[in-house]
């Protein structure tokens, strides 16, 4: 495949400057697992190293205080 015939669509980044990374944000958590309930990995949720270990420290966080269920 040549590369001049590829597109690439630039996405906007799933995490805005001013949203807070919390456990408490369930809105924000909720995009970043799957139906099963297992944390969608980096490449699937394409973010930087720093919003991946954020997000998987906030989801760890709700599910021991219960604000979401262990898969």
């Amino acid at each position: 495949m040549d590369k001049s015939k590829q597109s690439f669509h630039r996405r906007l980044p799933p995490i805005q400057p001013g949203d807070q990374i919390d456990y408490r944000n369930m809105s924000l958590i909720s995009r970043f697992i799957s139906e099963q309930g297992k944390i969608l990995s980096r490449r699937v949720n394409r973010l930087t190293l720093k919003q991946q270990r954020l997000i998987t420290i906030a989801i760890k966080q709700a599910r021991i205080l219960s604000s979401l269920p262990f898969s």
